[in-house]
């Protein structure tokens, strides 16, 4: 399969193409998390859960804490915020009883699915725009550049 013929760019575009991309991609996470009823510190974590419910992974309390660079406190209240709002639910670990596990409630996904849903259909679409030697491009590069996306932060903190 061949791709479509793609205009030409510089580092020095893409790059800026991406800065508006990531500017966007934040307001828009301040928009959906709105819709949803939370915060963005509370979305994040809550993508957090999901990622591990879609692996079917054990999410400690501990875990969400380190994965989101957040205090165990800062957690307490993000969880508390996440069952009011009826997305996720803390459960004793049943292999150890002092550590609290982190899992979706019932029907979570399919409310956050109808915020998130067309933006998904829509970049679905656009996937479907590229081979895919392409799209195994584009997902080396997101991989490599969230590593060093995590180095840099890491740096500053």
């Amino acid at each position: 399969m061949k791709g479509k013929p793609r205009p030409q760019a510089t580092p020095q575009q893409a790059q800026y193409a991406m800065d508006r991309m990531i500017a966007l991609a934040q307001f828009g996470q301040q928009d959906i998390a709105a819709r949803l009823g939370l915060n963005v510190t509370d979305l994040t974590c809550l993508g957090f859960v999901i990622e591990a419910a879609l692996a079917a992974e054990p999410l400690a309390a501990g875990d969400l804490a380190e994965r989101a660079q957040l205090t165990t406190g800062a957690v307490t209240g993000v969880l508390n915020r996440l069952e009011k709002a009826g997305y996720a639910r803390r459960e004793a670990d049943p292999a150890d009883r002092r550590r609290v596990r982190v899992v979706m409630e019932d029907g979570a996904q399919e409310r956050i699915l109808q915020v998130y849903g067309p933006f998904y259909e829509r970049i679905g679409g656009l996937f479907a725009d590229y081979t895919p030697d392409e799209i195994a491009v584009l997902a080396d590069w997101f991989t490599r550049a969230k590593a060093l996306l995590r180095e840099s932060l890491d740096e500053l903190r």
